[in-house]
């Protein structure tokens, strides 16, 4: 019985006008990390490209914070792609990039990342391409 009691009493709180919130107010704030850069397209379908000769991809961003950011670390998926971005601090409504260079090699369909790191960001962003090789 005692048990009942503590778990009707956890349920009472879990749906209390305090919990709900302190709830709702948590997306606002990974609203605010998430618009630190304003990202032009996070996937990017390429199309159809010929075999034998290197893709180049670019994503451009627009820094809407009040400081600039430093992008730190541009990490492809896999061997198959380079990757270039801009190297000095985005000033504040300024715009940087993000170039993701994919070697046709192989022919059929493929879909890489790339996952970046900014000083702003606690996780990495993932872009995203996808297209066939012909």
């Amino acid at each position: 019985m005692k048990n009942l009691k503590i778990t009707a009493l956890l349920a009472v709180l879990a749906f209390s006008p305090f919990y709900a919130n302190v709830i709702s107010e948590a997306p606002s704030f990974a609203k605010v990390v998430a618009d630190a850069i304003k990202w032009n397209k996070e996937s990017i379908d390429v199309g159809n490209i010929p075999q034998g000769k290197p893709k180049l991809i670019r994503f451009e961003f627009t820094n809407t914070t009040s400081k600039p950011i430093i992008i730190q670390n541009v990490a492809p998926s896999c061997g198959c792609t380079t990757a270039d971005y801009t190297k000095t601090p985005i000033q504040p409504g300024k715009k940087g990039f993000v170039e993701a260079s994919y070697n046709a090699a192989a022919a059929g369909a493929f879909m890489k990342t790339v996952n970046v790191t900014t000083s702003e960001s606690k996780s990495p962003k993932t872009l995203s391409f996808k297209g066939v090789v012909i």
